[in-house]
C-alpha cells in the first residue's frame, strides 16, 4: 500500500476542507505515518474516516475531528504541550512537529512502554511517554502551554486547569447530549479560565470523567 498516497488524499479529502489550512498544521498531518499508529489488522484503513480503536479504551479519532482540535489549539514553536489519554501516541506526533516538548500522559505501564518505543523506532525527539494518573495530569511538569485530552468527557477536573501557563489552552471534546460532544478550548487568563466551543464531535469517550450522579426523588 502507498501510504504516503493515502496521507496526500487524507489531507486534501478531510483535513484541508475542514478549515484547516494553517501551513504547519496541514505538513505535521503529512509527516506523520497514521498507520504506524493502529494495529496491523487496521491499517488499510488508517487514512479513512474511521475512529480505530488502538487499545481497550484508547481510539483515533478522524482525521477531521483531531485536525480542527489541534488547529483551535493554536500550538507553537516555544509551547510545551501534554497530552492526556495518549493512546497509541497519533496525536503526540502530530503535536510534536509544532511544540517543543510533548508529554504523552497515561496510566498502564504497557502502553507507556509500547508508546516509547513507537516513539523512538519513529525518531520523535521531542515527544515523551509518561505514567500517571489522567485526573491528575502531571504536576511537576507544570504549567503547560497546551492540554489535550484524547477522549470525549463528561467533566475537566480542576487539576488540568491549575497546570496551565499563563495564556494555556486546553482541548477536549464534552458531553452535550446522549448522541453529541462538543469540542471545547479552555484559555487561562490570570486567575480566570473561560471557553469557547469550536466544533461539534463525538469521538470515543475516555472513561473516569463522568459527571457524579446527582440524586433525583
Amino acid at each position: 500500500m502507498d501510504f504516503a498516497k493515502m496521507r496526500r488524499i487524507m489531507v486534501d479529502s478531510q483535513i484541508r476542507p475542514n478549515d484547516v489550512t494553517d501551513p504547519e498544521v496541514v505538513s505535521a498531518f503529512l509527516r506523520t505515518p497514521r498507520e504506524a499508529f493502529v494495529p496491523k489488522s487496521e491499517q488499510a484503513i488508517a487514512y479513512a474516516e474511521y475512529e480505530i480503536e488502538t487499545s481497550e479504551g484508547r481510539s483515533l479519532w478522524t482525521p477531521r475531528d483531531i485536525g480542527k482540535m489541534i488547529r483551535s489549539l493554536d500550538p507553537q514553536p516555544n509551547d510545551i504541550a501534554l497530552v492526556i489519554g495518549a493512546g497509541a501516541g497519533y496525536e503526540t506526533a502530530i503535536l510534536s512537529h509544532l511544540c517543543e516538548t510533548v508529554i504523552a500522559l497515561e496510566e498502564d505501564e504497557t502502553l507507556v512502554d509500547e508508546l516509547t518505543s513507537r516513539l523512538a523506532s519513529l525518531d520523535y525527539d521531542r515527544a515523551v511517554a509518561v505514567q500517571g494518573n489522567l485526573r491528575d495530569g502531571l504536576a511537576d511538569q507544570a504549567p503547560f502551554d497546551i492540554i489535550l485530552v484524547c477522549g470525549l468527557i463528561e467533566q475537566a477536573p480542576e487539576a488540568w486547569f491549575n497546570q496551565l501557563a499563563e495564556g494555556g489552552r486546553l482541548g477536549a471534546p464534552v458531553l452535550a447530549g446522549r448522541d453529541l460532544g462538543r469540542a471545547r478550548i479552555w484559555t487561562k487568563a490570570g486567575e480566570t479560565v473561560s471557553y469557547r466551543e469550536v466544533f461539534d464531535c463525538c469521538p470515543p469517550r475516555l472513561a473516569g470523567f463522568e459527571k457524579p450522579k446527582s440524586f433525583v426523588f
